[in-house]
């Protein structure tokens, strides 16, 4: 199976990846799950047009996408900022959030305890944002910000950096 399509059979039980987060982590991301090239690869954010490492580069003036997923994931957790997906596990065909099924959630209510500074919980696109009556219940600021997938094309990289570039500077991640 080649990591540019990969993909799991319908019936397939998906599991998502760990958290990242550390005590000291002040705002977590929350996608909705890993597309099909995340999970092979094990590593969030792992197609290349998804623009989530790009962004971040971009906020951070560091060349993430260039470096090794270890050093990427230091790099978030040193400046504050945390991983996670809304989903737990599904079955789904490909990497659309739409081919969802029998989704389990994460246990949000853990991010208190995972990262005891938390300050804010940002969802990364409108499958993840469907949580949000679960994380507003953290009692931390939630916020919807644009997609980062190849998927959400009607929204320009610099549209998506302006709303990332807020949300980071108003909860010093940037």
């Amino acid at each position: 199976m080649s990591t540019a399509n990969a993909s799991f059979p319908p019936d397939t039980v998906l599991t998502g990846l760990a958290p990242v987060i550390a005590p000291h982590t002040r705002l977590v991301v929350l996608g909705s799950f890993p597309g099909a090239m995340s999970l092979q690869m094990q590593q969030y954010y792992a197609h290349p047009r998804n623009q989530f490492w790009t962004i971040l580069a971009a906020l951070w003036g560091v060349d993430l996408p260039s470096m090794p997923y270890a050093q990427r994931l230091d790099e978030i957790r040193a400046r504050g900022l945390g991983l996670w997906d809304v989903y737990a596990t599904c079955r789904r065909e490909g990497s659309l959030d739409t081919s969802i099924e029998d989704a389990r959630p994460n246990d949000l209510a853990s991010l208190k305890r995972l990262a005891p500074r938390l300050q804010a919980v940002a969802h990364n696109g409108g499958e993840s944002a469907k949580f949000m009556r679960h994380t507003l219940a953290l009692g931390v600021p939630v916020v919807r910000l644009p997609s980062t997938s190849p998927a959400n094309a009607s929204w320009s990289f610099e549209r998506k950096l302006a709303a990332w570039r807020a949300v980071f500077v108003e909860h010093a991640i940037a």
